[in-house]
């Protein structure tokens, strides 16, 4: 199992990103996708999912209106439209693949945002 994340950087309040994660090394269209993000002294969480077809997506509420997750499965490749980005948005991200009891974690990448 593999995944290639990018993405990430720095930029400033306001500012949009948009991070993806090609995976292989597994069926990824049978599995649902997350993206989740861990910031410097606080736990992991779950920033927003997606379902193995994409019909059913779902964010945490501190991401809802800016965030945008899709995929696509003929690319094996989940992403995470990033809008209107603020200082407390600065976390390492990660993405996530779960079907059943298999559970997949890619390496992270790094988001700043800072004037």
């Amino acid at each position: 199992v593999q995944f290639v994340e990018s993405g990430g950087g720095l930029v400033q309040p306001g500012d949009s990103l948009r991070l993806s994660c090609a995976a292989s090394g597994f069926t990824f269209s049978s599995y649902a996708m997350s993206w989740y993000r861990q910031a410097p002294g606080k736990e992991r969480e779950l920033v927003a999912f997606i379902s193995s077809t994409g019909d059913s997506t779902n964010y945490s509420d501190f991401v809802k209106g800016r965030f945008s997750i899709s995929r696509d499965n003929a690319k094996n490749t989940v992403y995470l439209q990033m809008n209107s980005l603020k200082p407390e948005d600065t976390a390492v991200y990660y993405c996530n693949a779960r079907w059943g009891f298999r559970n997949y974690w890619g390496q992270g990448t790094q988001v700043t945002v800072s004037s």
